[in-house]
């Protein structure tokens, strides 16, 4: 590129592009060859790009390519086109990094979502990986935990749990009904009535109370299922303090044992319970203690 006088002489090589500018304003390409201006004012200017070997900026690349698509299409087949790479097989996710700390309850609080991981990380400071669909957890540089993204509520994998944790999230309500139903009439009705409302609620009290077949029998347990649906108390405590006295031995019209004289008196009935204020023996004296027949007067009340 030289000046002469008024003209402005340009030549543009093979494999060479040429801007034209005005005043740094962009006016047209020039394609290889000489070319000569009437420029008065030097207004003009020309920027040398090397199109072979791909050296255009950016930012005039973005000109060429509004200026002269065809050009742009045919630079890229020849230059750029064989150095592409594959496409990843997965696409580009943007992801945040946090560094929660597990909570005594095996969660990780993610953007207001609770996320379990591995009960042995408990206390600990994790990191985690946050993108648009995915929740990678690591400790130590090891992944431990990866869960779908979530917008709000709580993930929980129960194997997450400590071993006599997960027992409690095996044992359903429906496993608790089938179970109640083999070890007896009573043990049945007492967990149908225990899981008719709430069943997660009362889901513990019915797995105790199926456990107690395990130490005492499914004949004995029903006997005390039996006798607590009678008192009007059908819980795990009332089960297993007739079990624990051997209230569920006693036959009606009994004498009364070392075991139920011990037995509290909320076990033996609203009669037996309330006997020392009437003053009489009545059927409070004397009975087998439970489901109205009470321990009788002083000594089932603790004279």
């Amino acid at each position: 590129m030289n000046r002469h006088l008024f003209v402005l002489r340009v030549t543009v090589k093979d494999g060479e592009r040429a801007f034209l500018m005005r005043t740094g304003r962009f006016e047209r390409v020039l394609e290889p060859g000489r070319h000569a201006f009437f420029d008065p004012r030097h207004e003009l200017g020309v920027e040398l790009h090397n199109v072979v070997r791909a050296e255009f900026p950016a930012d005039r690349y973005a000109v060429l390519k509004t200026a002269r698509p065809d050009l742009a299409v045919a630079l890229f087949e020849a230059v750029e086109a064989s150095a592409l790479l594959a496409l990843p097989p997965a696409p580009f996710q943007l992801a945040r990094w946090l560094a929660p700390r597990v909570a005594p309850d095996c969660h990780v609080n993610l953007d207001k979502v609770l996320y379990s991981v591995p009960w042995v990380h408990i206390g600990k400071r994790v990191d985690a990986r946050v993108t648009d669909i995915l929740v990678e957890i690591f400790c130590d540089g090891q992944l431990i935990k990866t869960w779908p993204r979530a917008e709000r509520g709580r993930r929980t994998d129960p194997a997450d749990y400590p071993p006599e944790k997960i027992a409690f999230f095996m044992r359903t309500p429906v496993w608790c009904r089938s179970r109640a139903e083999a070890l007896g009439e009573h043990v049945t009705e007492l967990v149908l009535g225990l899981l008719a409302d709430h069943a997660l609620h009362h889901l513990r009290a019915a797995q105790g109370i199926i456990g107690l077949g395990e130490r005492y029998g499914a004949q004995r347990l029903d006997a005390a299922c039996r006798r607590a649906l009678e008192v009007g108390d059908p819980s795990y405590r009332t089960v297993k303090g007739i079990l624990a006295v051997g209230a569920d031995q006693q036959t009606a019209g009994g004498s009364v044992s070392a075991a139920s004289a011990a037995t509290p008196a909320h076990l033996h009935g609203p009669q037996g319970l309330f006997a020392h204020l009437n003053g009489d023996g009545g059927d409070g004296v004397g009975g087998d203690g439970v489901g109205g027949d009470g321990v009788g007067g002083a000594e089932a009340v603790g004279a």
